[in-house]
């Protein structure tokens, strides 16, 4: 039986390797004696049929997760003879053909030392702008090394996905905030209205970790414990940490008490935790008899003794979000005599609550909302959590990330460059060297060809020849990104 070796290297940041099969041979694609190629990053402005509406329009972005990218792949010395030969050995074989560009790396690995010779510039961490807008630019700074810039495009653009995460989580952070004013008049509580659920859902734990902080730039609620390791590590905080959870069940922490004890399995979980809230998944069986019987009749006692502080949690888990969240409100409403509050809604006494963490997405939470609102219960009397929706089921498409090249220099001339496809305008690509300015009445505007370079760009430079030079704490990110009145 042959059992083959399999040698698992120290160092595993293959950055020679990170880039797409067609890449691999654009250094001699371009034309003779180009010297500097200039790209950029933008989620691209979606022209739609007016006549279409659209439920999310996703008009604004939120740039998060560049110093991640930076910190963890590009920045310091990147090459080394063993990488070079390494991938001069994995594209041979790839392509049969020698077309891996060894002297350009050599090149790169001799004079600056496995150092990056790019230069990078950037919106600051957080900054929620407009779609069509330049987001990031990189350029080569050595004309041996104008090839290195869309190299690099394949781990740069995987900013994608914490941008739509962050983005995605910001607008469901944008229905609450209208709906709690709406409901409530005011906004207390909405840094722990959207839960993180996602940890299991994701495809990995680097997934896992982008996707949580993303999502903690708006939000402090997380059981993804895997984005406050990337927070601390790359972003870092004043706080110790970014996203807090609270003790919750599980269905095998009720179910393995059998059918007959749910009761019992109740009592043991919130006689366990009485000082802090606790959450209580109550579908393993019948979510409406465990409302109304277990905790309206059984254990009533238990729950009104438990302060504001420290209130039991219910979760449904099952069936219409919509009309399960409105039934358990019903039934808790008989069995827990709501308050009115100031905007006349609904309000079940401070020690219960609901939380719906079962089919939530962007949809149905403002379909729950909405619902709670035409029933006149306010949504102080709810949280939300979300998973698949909320880490994975995104893709780059839904904010149409894309990176090109705007600018070059051949012989020593530079030429605007652009791409503007017949058959798609949505695709056509921006000119030149970009800048991003504020107009006076605070609006973004991109400035192309090189019209924005004499001062007010708002992109800054972020990294340069193998070192970061600009970093942001996490606080800032999240300053950043904070709502406006006229978000809600």
């Amino acid at each position: 039986l042959y059992v083959p070796t399999i040698v698992v290297k120290k160092e595993d940041n293959r950055h020679l390797l990170f880039a797409l099969s067609l890449q691999v041979t654009h250094y001699k694609q371009y034309p003779p004696n180009t010297s500097k190629v200039y790209s950029y990053f933008e989620c691209r402005e979606k022209r739609t049929d007016p006549s279409k509406s659209r439920k999310v329009k996703y008009d604004k972005t939120v740039f998060y997760g560049l110093q991640y990218i930076l910190n963890k792949y590009l920045k310091g010395k990147v090459v080394t003879p063993e990488k070079i030969q390494e991938a001069k050995e994995v594209y041979r074989e790839h392509f049969q053909d020698d077309v891996f560009n060894e002297k350009g790396w050599t090149y790169i690995l001799e004079k600056y030392n496995g150092h990056l010779p790019i230069e990078i510039k950037a919106v600051p961490e957080g900054s929620v702008i407009p779609r069509g807008n330049v987001l990031f630019t990189v350029e080569s700074t050595d004309p041996e090394c104008y090839w290195l810039t869309n190299w690099v495009e394949t781990i740069l653009v995987q900013i994608w996905y914490p941008i739509t995460v962050a983005t995605n989580s910001r607008e469901q952070k944008k229905i609450l905030a209208k709906y709690l004013m709406e409901t409530a008049g005011n906004l207390e509580g909405l840094a722990y209205k959207l839960h993180d659920f996602g940890y299991r859902g994701v495809s990995s734990q680097e997934t896992a970790g982008i996707g949580a902080s993303a999502h903690l730039v708006n939000f402090k609620g997380t059981d993804t414990v895997a984005g406050i390791g990337v927070i601390k590590k790359y972003y870092g905080t004043k706080d110790p940490v970014p996203g807090f959870s609270v003790p919750a069940a599980e269905h095998s922490t009720i179910t393995a008490w059998g059918k007959d004890h749910e009761k019992d399995a109740f009592e043991h979980i919130i006689k366990q935790f009485p000082n802090v809230p606790v959450s209580i998944v109550s579908d393993s069986y019948d979510i409406y008899n465990a409302c109304e019987k277990i905790w309206g009749e059984d254990l009533r006692s238990l729950i009104v003794a438990r302060s504001a502080d420290a209130p039991l949690v219910i979760r449904p888990d099952s069936g219409n979000p919509l009309d399960t969240v409105l039934k358990v409100l019903e039934i808790l409403g008989k069995k827990f005599p709501p308050l009115e509050n100031s905007k006349g809604y609904k309000v079940l006494p401070p020690y219960i609550r609901v939380i719906q963490g079962d089919g939530v997405d962007i949809n149905t939470l403002q379909e729950i909302v909405e619902g709670m609102k035409k029933h006149r219960w306010s949504i102080e009397n709810i949280a939300f959590g979300s998973g698949g929706a909320l880490l994975q089921k995104l893709t780059r498409d839904l904010l149409n990330c894309s990176f090109k090249c705007s600018y070059v220099v051949t012989n020593g001339l530079g030429v605007n460059v652009f791409k503007d496809p017949v058959a798609d305008p949505n695709k056509r690509s921006k000119k030149g060297r970009l800048s991003l300015h504020r107009t006076a009445s605070g609006n973004f505007v991109t400035l192309e060809e090189g019209k924005g370079d004499l001062g007010g760009d708002q992109l800054h430079t972020v990294f340069q020849n193998g070192k970061i030079v600009k970093t942001y704490t996490f606080d800032e990110v999240r300053d950043n990104a904070q709502l406006t009145e006229s978000d809600y």
